[in-house]
C-alpha cells in the first residue's frame, strides 16, 4: 500500500481560508501544494453538508442521504459527516480537504473519525485545515500554517510544533465584584431526583439524579444526543419537561408556582450562537453594562457605577482601550471574552457554558479557559461548562457524565 503524503494546514480565528480553498479545488497553483495541481480534489466540511442540506430542502434531491430514508437535516452531526465522507469516497479523488473535520462531534466518534481518516491517508493525499494542533493526523508528513492570507511553510515537524504550542496562559488582575450581591439561602442550586424524560415516545433521561452545590465547577459531558441540552433546559426553565418531576432549582421544587423570570435572573448562560444576536454597533463598554439589565444591546442610560464596572471587566482582559469600539469589529476570540464578563458581569449564583469554545483556534482556546478557571478561583458563582472537545487546561472539580442507553441516558459523577 503505498504511502501517500499528507499535508496539515494550521489556521487561526483570523485565517481566510476560503480563498485557499477555492485555489485548490480550482487547481490553481498554491506554494508547497504543487504536488496537488493536477489532481481532483473535494471538499470535506461543514459549509458542504449545509450546501447539500439546502439542495435537499430547496429542491427536494438527496445525495449525500439517497440510500437513507432519513433527511439530512434530521441526522446528528456525526452521521451527516459520515454521509458526506463516503460520498466523497465514492468519486475517487486524488486529494480531500478537511476542515476541521471533528467539529460539533463528540469524543467516541471523534475518535472514529480519525481511525477513519488515517485509512484514508495511507492511500490518498489529505489536505487538513484544522484550528486545533491536537486534529492533526499523526501520518502528516508536510506543514503550514495560515496567517490571515499567507501560507507559512515549515521545513521540519520539530519547527512547526515549537513554533506553535501555545504556552501557559493568565490575566491580571482580579474579578471585579458586582454592584450588588444576588442572594441565594440554599446551599444546592439545583436537584435531580430520578428525573426521567422522554420525547415522542423515545426516552432521553433515564432516572437522573445530580446535585449542582454553590460554588462548585462541573463539567457536563456525553455522546452527541444523550440529553445534554435537556439537561440545560431545564435548568433554565426553558423545557416544560421539569414539571411533574423531583426537580428543584434555587430551593423551588418544579412547578410549585415559581417564576421563570426569577430563575433567569439567577443564572447567566453563554453560547456561541448568543453572540449572533449582537448585530448591531454596540460599544464594548455598552455589551458588558447589558449583562446588567439581560438585555440585546442597552436601552437605558447606564449609571457611573456600572460605566467602572464594564470598564474594570475590560481592563481585565486587556480590552480597556477599546471601550468605544464596536462588538460587531471584534475578533472572534475577544467576541467570546466580553460575552463571557457579560454573563458573569452580575455574578450569577450559576454560570452555564455550552459549548464556549466551539470554533476558537488554540490559542483564543486557552484564553478563553483560563478566564473560566479564574472565575472558578475568584467568585462564588458555580459553574457548568459543557462541551464536546477536551479542554486540556479546564479545571473543573467534578465531571457529570451521560450514558446512552436503550431506556435512555444514565448519570455517573466523577470527582476530579
Amino acid at each position: 500500500m503505498k504511502l501517500s503524503n499528507s499535508y496539515a494546514i494550521l489556521t487561526q480565528n483570523n485565517s481566510n481560508t476560503e480563498p485557499l480553498v477555492q485555489h485548490l479545488l480550482r487547481n490553481h497553483a498554491v506554494s508547497g501544494l504543487t504536488e496537488l495541481q493536477p489532481l481532483k480534489g473535494l471538499l470535506f466540511s461543514r459549509s458542504e453538508i449545509n450546501r447539500y442540506m439546502d439542495e435537499e430542502e430547496r429542491h427536494d434531491i438527496k445525495v449525500l442521504a439517497k440510500d437513507n430514508e432519513q433527511a439530512l437535516k434530521t441526522m446528528s452531526s456525526g452521521e451527516q459527516k459520515k454521509a458526506l465522507l463516503n460520498y466523497l469516497l465514492q468519486q475517487d479523488p486524488g486529494f480531500i480537504i478537511l476542515v476541521n473535520p471533528y467539529d460539533n462531534l463528540d469524543v467516541a466518534t471523534q475518535a472514529k473519525l480519525k481511525e477513519q481518516l488515517l485509512d484514508i491517508a495511507s492511500n490518498k493525499i489529505v489536505v487538513q485545515l484544522v484550528s486545533r494542533l491536537d486534529d492533526i493526523l499523526p501520518n502528516t508528513v508536510h506543514f503550514f500554517k495560515l496567517d490571515g492570507n499567507n501560507l507559512l511553510k515549515y521545513d521540519s515537524p520539530d519547527a512547526f510544533w515549537k513554533e506553535n504550542k501555545t504556552e501557559s496562559i493568565s490575566f491580571n488582575g482580579t474579578i471585579p465584584p458586582p454592584i450588588s450581591k444576588i442572594d441565594v439561602d440554599t446551599k444546592e442550586l439545583v436537584s435531580f431526583k430520578k428525573v426521567s424524560v422522554g420525547f415522542d415516545g423515545r426516552q432521553v433521561l433515564d432516572n437522573i439524579d445530580w446535585t449542582i452545590k454553590k460554588g462548585e465547577f462541573w463539567q457536563l459531558i456525553g455522546p452527541n444526543g444523550s440529553g445534554k441540552s435537556t439537561l440545560l433546559s431545564m435548568i433554565t426553565g426553558d423545557s416544560h419537561k421539569g414539571y411533574g418531576q423531583d426537580l428543584t432549582i434555587f430551593g423551588q421544587k418544579k412547578g410549585s408556582g415559581e417564576s421563570v423570570w426569577d430563575l433567569k435572573q439567577k443564572i447567566g448562560y453563554y453560547t456561541p450562537a448568543i453572540t449572533n444576536k449582537f448585530r448591531g454597533y454596540h460599544s464594548l463598554e455598552n455589551m458588558i453594562i447589558s449583562g446588567l439589565h439581560d438585555s440585546i444591546g442597552l436601552y437605558v442610560l447606564p449609571t457611573d457605577s456600572e460605566k467602572q464596572l464594564a470598564n474594570q471587566w475590560l481592563n481585565l482582559l486587556n480590552l480597556k482601550d477599546r471601550k468605544n469600539d464596536h462588538f460587531r469589529d471584534l475578533s472572534t476570540g475577544d467576541k467570546r471574552l466580553v460575552m463571557m464578563a457579560r454573563a458573569m458581569v452580575k455574578h450569577p449564583p450559576l454560570l452555564i457554558l455550552d459549548e464556549p469554545t466551539a470554533g476558537l483556534d488554540d490559542y483564543n482556546a486557552h484564553l478563553f479557559v483560563a478566564l473560566v478557571n479564574k472565575i472558578a478561583r475568584e467568585s462564588d458563582s458555580t459553574i457548568v461548562f459543557v462541551s464536546h472537545r477536551k479542554e486540556p487546561q479546564l479545571e473543573p472539580e467534578y465531571i457529570f457524565e451521560l450514558h446512552p442507553s436503550e431506556n435512555g441516558s444514565k448519570g455517573a459523577v466523577f470527582n476530579i
